[in-house]
């Protein structure tokens, strides 16, 4: 079993903490508010991106 902890994810995917994920496309331009458990969003259709990256979670503390 892989233990690396994952930084990205691809649209579809669980949303695994709470946070500010925000597009890999490098415009720094797209962002989403997830919620842990959901699914993460599709890519804005404007996006060059592939994936989503956290940039700020929810509740660091817990």
């Amino acid at each position: 079993m892989d233990d690396e902890v994952k930084d990205w994810f691809h649209p579809g995917e669980i949303v695994p903490d709470s946070g500010i994920y925000e597009c890999d496309c490098g415009a720094r331009h797209h962002w989403s508010t997830d919620v842990k458990g959901h699914r993460f969003p599709p890519l804005p259709s404007n996006c060059t991106g592939s994936r989503w990256q956290l940039q700020t979670q929810a509740h660091p503390d817990s």
